[in-house]
């Protein structure tokens, strides 16, 4: 296996990846935001109770992808 290969392995546990997973999470959190105001504007309770679960997992994802970013620290894959 090439060295290169090797890298973009482990570009998922590298500070670009996370920082990647926590835009593409970020992200996310636009689509159940609308998802909350159209559910309160509509008054419908299991579309508001879904995107709140939705919502709560985004932050704890969040949270999770946050820690990984300090436990990684300086032992960036790709920075060799």
């Amino acid at each position: 296996m090439s060295n290169a290969l090797s890298k973009a392995k482990g570009f998922k546990k590298s500070k670009s990846g996370t920082y990647l997973s926590i835009a593409g999470t970020a992200f996310g959190a636009l689509g159940v935001a609308k998802r909350l105001k159209k559910a309160r504007a509509d008054k419908d309770t299991l579309v508001l109770v879904d995107a709140t679960v939705s919502a709560v997992a985004i932050v704890t994802g969040l949270a999770i992808l946050y820690r990984e970013l300090k436990r990684l620290g300086d032992d960036d894959v790709l920075l060799g």
